[in-house]
């Protein structure tokens, strides 16, 4: 069985004053959400949920990753909505559905047609 693994950074959208994180991040808040619909999610024996600091996509904040091996890893930023939980979930299951990982646009949720930073192939 092939493992599935979402990341989800947690300096995403983070504040900054005098050199130290002030507050909860905007990736913390997002981590949070996908862990409260995570657990009754019907994939959470096949999926691991693991945040992660630093995805280096300061730019596109927040930030989230599909990996399994075999397949390709998606990466995609932009998703700092608070509906957005609910869409990553949605599509990390069209990702494990796919034996290569492959999602299509169109069949992609909204949140994540757009924010699209990477498709990474598998490795061989």
């Amino acid at each position: 069985m092939i493992k599935h693994t979402l990341f989800v950074c947690t300096t995403c959208a983070s504040k900054w004053q005098d050199g130290k994180k002030i507050g909860e991040s905007g990736g913390e808040k997002l981590f949070e959400e996908i862990s409260c619909l995570y657990e009754d999610w019907e994939l959470e024996a096949e999926f691991h949920i693991q945040a992660i600091q630093c995805m280096s996509a300061c730019n596109r904040p927040c930030a989230v990753s599909f990996a399994a091996t075999d397949k390709y890893t998606y990466v995609f930023g932009d998703l700092s909505s608070e509906d957005t939980a609910q869409a990553i979930l949605e599509c990390a299951g069209q990702y494990h559905a796919k034996s290569d990982g492959i999602l299509s646009w169109k069949e992609r949720p909204e949140a994540l047609r757009k924010g699209i930073i990477a498709r990474i192939p598998p490795l061989v």
